[in-house]
């Protein structure tokens, strides 16, 4: 070896040993303020959730975990539940706030809700393609599929529920309660009765997703068609039935269960869960607290014995619920919202007595969430600006 060949030998093995040096300085730095952080109650790392850091993208480097490491088990049975050897995936990045996935079977498609742009995605099972499905979407959130297969919305600037039928037309299937105009319809589930049961929130009352009351200092007459009529609030935050018949009863009230959001049933139908999260814009009713309650279902289609059955509190964090779904055991599978705690946004599971059994973490705050697949046993998680999805165990209950 020359003597430049060993000087620019020795040169490499110095920036070598810097290099390794200052990644092991910034992992002590790392690991040091989360202690600190720890000391002082939960906490987690800015925008990283796995250490080292994870690209959850389909570019991304596989997970060379047996157990992916953001699908943890609070309790044994979770193991039963989760797959071992499949990881987390984003399927897409680049809506302004995701909502409403929704699960076609026939088409074997996901569909969700791109609020603030208006307009519907769509992701293409058979080759990961995404594209637009629909726009305008009237801000819809929500979305479902019944026993038909037909897509349901709940529009927030129309304020109202929407059934697209098989030949490509459109049904009003409700927009109003005793004459009085809806608020912001935000979740709707099929039943096999023919019936659809939806939540009415006030959410859609926000400029960024829908449509300000009309009379405020804010137009809400900006940015939409020439025709458009605004509106203003009539009804408390209920939630509603729409008989085959087409005919529109009141089964959760306000004072049950205030500012009502996700909403699903139990693999029997015999248990109505609904999520009471918190107050919306120029809401002046007495707003919820990021908890999921559940009520029995009678043959006449009455509720009763209303019972707590989640304040969805984890290690003192409130992991905030918003879209739900049973899988085929009953087991309760919720979005979380914990803000900036963002080691614990993403899905809680929760047993059918309401214990807590696992979660998954994602780097981002979960709205809804929903199963779908070919076997109907991929969670898919809408989540803040992003989509993702992990392979289960199970299956989830009823269409998506």
């Amino acid at each position: 070896m020359t003597r430049q060949q060993q000087r620019e030998q020795d040169v490499a093995l110095s920036r070598r040993t810097l290099v390794q040096g200052l990644a092991l300085g910034a992992a002590s730095a790392v690991a040091g303020t989360s202690t600190a952080l720890a000391q002082n109650g939960p906490a987690a790392p800015p925008t990283t959730i796995t250490t080292p850091p994870r690209d959850f993208g389909p570019h991304g480097a596989p997970t060379t975990y047996f157990w992916d490491p953001d699908v943890i088990a609070a309790d044994p049975s979770f193991n039963n539940l989760a797959q071992p050897n499949t990881a987390i995936k984003r399927l897409y990045t680049g809506v302004l706030w995701a909502e409403g996935p929704a699960w076609s079977a026939q088409g074997r498609y996901l569909l969700w809700s791109d609020i603030p742009n208006n307009r519907q995605m769509r992701w293409s099972e058979d080759d990961g393609h995404v594209s637009v499905f629909r726009t305008p979407s009237n801000y819809s959130n929500g979305n479902s599929f019944d026993f038909q297969g037909r897509q349901l919305s709940c529009e927030h600037l129309t304020r109202r529920v929407t059934r697209y039928e098989n030949d490509g037309t459109a049904t009003i299937l409700c927009d109003n309660y005793n004459g009085k105009k809806l608020n912001s319809p935000n979740d709707v589930v099929a039943h096999p009765d023919g019936s659809y049961w939806f939540t009415d929130p006030p959410y859609g009352g926000q400029l960024y997703e829908g449509e300000p009351d009309a009379g405020g200092k804010l137009n809400p007459r900006i940015g939409q068609p020439a025709d458009f009529m605004p509106k203003k609030r009539e009804l408390p935050t209920n939630c509603y039935r729409i008989d085959a018949s087409g005919r529109v009863d009141l089964v959760v009230s306000e004072d049950q269960v205030p500012d009502p959001n996700g909403l699903c049933f139990s693999p029997d139908y015999k248990k109505l869960y609904v999520v009471s999260t918190g107050k919306g814009p120029g809401d002046t009713g007495p707003g919820g607290k990021g908890e999921i309650f559940v009520f029995d279902v009678g043959e006449d289609n009455k509720l009763s014995n209303m019972k707590l059955f989640s304040d969805c509190v984890i290690d003192g964090i409130k992991c905030g619920p918003d879209g739900v779904r049973c899988d085929v055991n009953g087991n309760v599978w919720a979005s979380s919202n914990a803000g900036r705690a963002v080691g614990y946004n993403g899905a809680t599971v929760w047993s059918p007595e309401g214990k807590l059994l696992g979660r998954i973490r994602l780097p981002e705050v979960c709205g809804n969430i929903t199963f779908g697949g070919p076997k109907r046993n991929r969670l898919f998680m809408a989540a803040s600006q992003s989509l993702y999805a992990v392979y289960t165990a199970t299956q989830g209950a009823g269409p998506g």
